[in-house]
């Protein structure tokens, strides 16, 4: 290993300083080569097949620098859009009205998204925490990275001429500071707090003296707080599992990573490799405006996160002074609200001025999304407490795992940083151990601080959803400190939910439960998720799988690869054979649409039964079974109820007695007949992206099908099916180890590189994709230099 390791110091670091001359296939590759200025930020950065930067820098700030050039290189639209968006400028570049991606908040116009940022920005809430000493605050290694990303970004921007159409000579594309690159870190943290309320805290405002609001009613509130932090309603989701060495083929451990991120937008993936020579080894891919890996692998260890059910954020209901709305009583005493006065330019040349209302708690909110209202009234008002607007760590956690030996560094990283704000952690590594954890960051709701303090609405929401509801008039309902947490009013690490080398440990977004059927994980608070409850048809599909996998033994990362593309649909299994004999039951192969008209559903009937039970491009009947399955009933499909005690095999049989299903199979048939879709169609013919005016067809399916290679595709009959995929399968990794010198590394990156329609890197990975084919990743520097597609570039501020 050591004699590995000098290798790969002494090419990193000849390449660094460009003391050493290229192997031959590389210099007649290399087609650009920019020197690093002396004393200037530079790295060298070498690219492979589909546009994989492997990044060698000799410091941190250096190899920010080189993460932030060859981020700019594939993606300065989304990035500038993004940075955008947290100097609170989108009003005026692209119009109040208009509404953001949703990539780095909930806010539905430009105009909320801004007064937010603004006020973000305005307070120095990002300055602050930079300022905070390590682990409350960034180590100087990540500011050396946030800085270098920065000067990286804009020196692109100075060299360069933008081809992407998407922001060609656009006067928003801009240089950026250390501080915004934070600032996008610090959206991301506070994504299901403050970022989801963002509506509600930039349009709170006191009541009138006429005002009249009726409270909150309990019931529908609590429905609609289920609704809202559900797992299968989040346009982000995720599986992973990691087999210990008790279940391969050689005693080494094996990951599978499938993140569910959306596929435009900020919150893309971008695949790299990073290297300081001795220092840190790390492959993967990290989300946008990113300087660390955030999903990944190095030589000892792989990781991968899903996102979890632990409700990042809580609320307290405050009781207003009679006499002045924005005065609140704690403990009798009152305390008067702070204002955060924000202005915002608009397009026109005007400006948008605002008041947003922050209390001791945090800023009072009015609602969390249109179905969850929470009026200001001239007695009360809700204030949002969100943990991870104090949260800045998340990079160093990161930068943790990329550090590690083992599940153990992984594990310990979580415990020492406590920097992952909505997401579990699923790990394995070479000497066979596994790991699941959900070390998220959580306002300390315990059971005991909920019974005592929720209020009425409290009392609805927190079992319902895990939104606790707290008293804030009272001083003795503040939520206290854990020994072992690096920030007040959070958890501590002893109380995450953690299962350690078990022979599989998987997650599909459901709660830390059944990480492992046969040893369920018990005894967390109600606010990390539920115990004992019905799990979603994905987490009971892929609980299948991987027990099937334990349990058979001798894997490799060749069955992960299969397991990712397997692409059966759990709904399939459970419920196409008794649609095909009720369909076939109907007098005389007719059903009555919900219009009242006749359909014949015979051939329906037969593609039912022939269908595979899948979801690969070439599947007949898979669109038919899907359209059919998004119309059924949802709260009467199934005759035989959930049970605890069987909770992967139940609930299950179709109930085809009810009316909605006759009803169903018309509307379905109707339906695609009228976009002219033969019901036997392959899948692919009608599920696909287009790009650069062609068809790529897209395997998997939506996420109440249950499959494992999840998509949520766009419908549109007009053009004949699913044209576009919102959010599904993005950065798979399958990660093992064979006892050589480097890790067995199968990636992909469904969505490719880069969003510019000009770049060879826009589609390549999306047809790898289509035909369910994988990366082999160059992660050793032998691998890396043999590539026939290898481009060496140097890169400097100057």
């Amino acid at each position: 290993m050591r004699t590995r390791f000098r290798r790969l110091v002494v090419a990193a670091v000849a390449l660094v300083t460009g003391a050493t001359a290229l192997p031959a296939a590389a210099a007649q590759q290399q087609d650009r080569q920019e020197h690093p200025s002396h004393g200037g930020l530079s790295a060298v950065i070498r690219y492979t097949e589909y546009g994989i930067p492997h990044i060698v820098a000799k410091d941190y700030a250096d190899l920010g620098f080189g993460t932030g050039w060859a981020q700019a290189a594939d993606q300065v639209c989304t990035l500038a859009d993004g940075f955008a968006t947290v100097r609170g400028e989108r009003s005026r570049f692209f119009g109040a009205g208009a509404a953001p991606d949703f990539s780095l908040s909930s806010a539905t116009t430009n105009l909320s998204s801004d007064l937010y940022f603004r006020g973000v920005r305005e307070a120095g809430t990002v300055e602050k925490l930079l300022a905070e000493s390590a682990p409350l605050g960034p180590s100087r290694e990540v500011k050396d990275l946030l800085r270098g990303f920065a000067s990286g970004y804009n020196a692109w921007l100075r060299q360069h001429r933008i081809t992407d159409p998407a922001c060609r000579d656009a006067a928003w594309v801009r240089p950026v500071t250390a501080v915004d690159v934070a600032a996008r870190a610090y959206a991301l943290a506070a994504l299901g707090g403050q970022g989801r309320a963002v509506d509600g805290i930039t349009a709170a405002q006191p009541p009138t003296v006429t005002s009249s609001t009726a409270a909150p009613d309990a019931s529908r509130t609590a429905r609609a707080a289920r609704a809202l932090f559900a797992a299968d309603t989040a346009d982000m989701g995720s599986n992973a599992v990691a087999f210990s060495g008790a279940t391969t083929a050689n005693g080494r451990g094996l990951l599978l990573g499938n993140p569910h991120y959306p596929w435009q937008g900020g919150r893309r993936f971008w695949q790299l490799q990073q290297t300081i020579p001795g220092r840190l080894d790390v492959a993967g891919a990290s989300l946008l405006g990113s300087a660390t890996v955030s999903i990944g692998h190095n030589a000892y260890v792989a990781w991968s996160h899903t996102v979890a059910t632990g409700v990042p954020m809580n609320l307290h209901q405050l009781t207003l002074d009679p006499a002045d709305p924005t005065v609140y009583l704690v403990d009798g005493t009152p305390e008067r609200m702070t204002r955060r006065t924000v202005t915002v330019a608009a397009q026109d040349g005007t400006s948008v001025t605002r008041t947003q209302w922050w209390t001791r708690y945090g800023p009072v909110v009015t609602s969390l999304g249109a179905s969850l209202p929470l009026p200001w009234t001239t007695t009360t008002a809700y204030a949002l407490n969100d943990p991870n607007a104090a949260n800045l760590r998340a990079s160093d956690t990161a930068l943790g795992f990329s550090r590690a030996r083992g599940t153990g560094d992984v594990l310990a990283s979580l415990r020492r940083t406590q920097g992952l704000p909505w997401v579990n952690t699923i790990a394995a590594d070479a000497a066979g151990h596994s790991l699941f954890t959900q070390s998220q960051v959580l306002p300390r709701i315990t059971g005991e601080l909920a019974q005592r303090c929720s209020t009425a609405l409290g009392r609805a929401t927190y079992p319902a959803s895990g939104l606790a509801i707290l008293d804030g008039s009272r001083g003795d309902c503040a939520l206290g400190s854990d020994p072992d947490a690096v920030q007040p009013g959070i958890f501590g690490p002893a109380k995450m939910p953690v299962l350690k080398d078990a022979p599989y440990a998987e997650n599909s977004n459901d709660s830390a439960w059944l990480a492992n059927a046969d040893r369920p994980l018990t005894g967390y608070e109600r606010i990390f998720g539920t115990i004992g409850t019905q799990r979603t048809l994905r987490t009971r599909g892929a609980l299948e799988d991987v027990a099937a996998l334990a349990r058979r033994g001798g894997l490799t990362v060749r069955d992960l690869q299969r397991q990712q593309f397997a692409n059966r649909v759990p709904a399939g299994d459970l419920a196409a054979g008794d649609a095909a004999k009720a369909c076939g039951a109907l007098p005389g192969g007719t059903a009555t649409g919900s219009d009242g008209t006749a359909v014949d559903v015979s051939e329906a009937c037969r593609v039912l039964a022939r269908w595979d039970r899948s979801v690969h491009t070439d599947s007949r009947g898979a669109l038919l079974f899907d359209r059919l399955w998004r119309r059924l009933p949802a709260s009467q499909l199934w005759k035989v109820p959930f049970s605890a005690t069987d909770p992967v095999r139940t609930p299950n049989t179709l109930d085809t007695d009810v009316p909605g299903f006759a009803t169903a199979l018309a509307d379905t048939v109707a339906e695609l007949r009228a976009a002219s879709i033969p019901l036997d169609s392959r899948l692919g013919e009608h599920q696909f992206v287009a790009r650069n005016g062609q068809r790529i067809p897209v395997p998997g399916g939506t996420e109440s099908l249950g499959v494992w290679n999840k998509v949520e595709p766009v419908w549109d009959p007009a053009r004949a099916g699913y044209t576009e995929v919102t959010t599904g399968s993005s950065y798979i990794q399958a990660v093992g180890w064979d006892g050589s010198r480097c890790p067995a590394a199968r990636t992909l990156l469904t969505y490719s590189q880069s969003s510019n329609p000009a770049s060879p890197h826009y589609s390549d990975q999306t047809r790898l994709f289509s035909k369910e084919r994988w990366v082999t990743f160059r992660f050793c520097e032998k691998d890396i230099l043999s590539s026939p597609a290898l481009r060496v570039v140097r890169v400097s501020e100057r």
